[in-house]
């Protein structure tokens, strides 16, 4: 590898949260890995250092105008001890394309990936045994320079934290509820909807927390500009079961390329289930409903894997999707990728990667 690892370990490690109780993103572990980025001399000096708050001087950029990436990836423990990552490489593919549309520098993937292994390797014992849990990874990039003053950054940090998480929406491989979304307005082609870019999340804030005052769990998005076309559930991909044919949005410009979305069409092409990616309306899933023709409709993400939806709200009408019970469809595939996930089915796809 071109860059050698230093690694600090912690003098002081934190006692370990309750596997029962550990929720999403609410526990860190003890160590985090750091890389700095400089104009001219590149990215150097990697280093695993104790969890510890960073230090920034107000005028950093990233405060000001948002200069700022992210992933996010998981590491399982299967029954026979080995820990395994999930395609981490397509997360790495998506880093870069993220880090070329916010002018990041690009980052080796080779090395990425070793860095992830090193730190997960290191806070291996913070990995959760019990059914559905698991350790969360969060690279991120964030632009240093102290100056006020809209430009790429000269400098940057490339940082990865690890969280043991629980089921991501408390009701697990239970059917949410979800609010269609009419005023507000999340991404467009040409914007940033297709990066995990930190202020895409910004701008969703606001739907999202008036619709869970309507006691609905997500955002279901419409797209920018006809507000007609599906895009994207506020953490997830959406699919929809219309008569036995598996739909989901293609890829516009404007839809995180999701790397559970993508391999749920892989699987449903090696089940030879016909999957169509192409544009579909708010319109046509209501009228599929209303013809008795929607069979499912799930959502799909690394945090929650597979989530079925079992109602939407549009325009104040609410349907029930699949007697708002959790669909054979979304259960096959929950089932058969937590399975690779975990060691627990054949990876005949050969996705996972093997840390210990």
């Amino acid at each position: 590898m071109p860059y050698q690892i230093k690694i600090e370990k912690t003098k002081t490690p934190k006692e370990k949260p309750d596997q029962h109780n550990l929720g999403f993103g609410r526990f860190f572990t003890d160590h985090m890995f750091v890389m700095d980025y400089a104009a001219g001399k590149g990215w150097h000096d990697p280093r695993i250092i104790p969890y510890s708050p960073l230090s920034l001087d107000p005028s950093t950029m990233v405060f000001h105008y948002g200069q700022a990436i992210f992933e996010g990836l998981k590491a399982y423990r299967s029954k026979d001890g080995r820990i395994l990552l999930f395609r981490p490489t397509k997360n790495i593919e998506r880093l870069n394309i993220s880090n070329d549309r916010l002018c990041i520098p690009q980052v080796d993937p080779g090395f990425a990936l070793e860095a992830i292994k090193t730190l997960v390797k290191l806070d291996e014992d913070w990995i959760p045994s019990l059914e559905g849990t698991s350790l969360y990874i969060r690279p991120f990039i964030i632009s240093t320079d102290p100056y006020l003053g809209v430009r790429p950054s000269h400098t940057y940090k490339f940082i990865i934290i690890l969280s043991p998480v629980g089921a991501y929406y408390p009701e697990g491989i239970n059917p949410v509820k979800i609010y269609v979304e009419e005023n507000y307005v999340r991404s467009v082609k040409g914007g940033l909807g297709y990066v995990k870019a930190a202020g895409n999340y910004a701008a969703s804030l606001k739907a999202q927390e008036e619709a869970n005052k309507k006691n609905y769990t997500q955002v279901l998005w419409l797209d920018g500009v006809e507000k007609k076309y599906i895009e994207e559930v506020g953490t997830m991909n959406v699919f929809f079961v219309i008569n036995s044919e598996v739909i989901t949005p293609s890829l516009e410009g404007s839809i995180l390329p999701g790397v559970t979305r993508d391999s749920v069409i892989h699987v449903l092409k090696s089940w030879n289930i016909k999957i169509t990616e192409r544009r579909i309306t708010i319109d046509e899933v209501f009228d599929a409903h209303a013809k008795g023709m929607l069979d499912e409709s799930f959502g799909t993400g690394t945090a929650a894997v597979i989530s079925p939806i079992g109602s939407l709200n549009w325009k104040g009408k609410t349907i029930a999707i699949s007697n708002e019970k959790t669909g054979e469809l979304a259960q096959k595939l929950y089932d058969f990728i937590t399975g690779i996930q975990y060691g627990k089915v054949e990876d005949t796809f050969n996705w996972t990667v093997q840390v210990l």
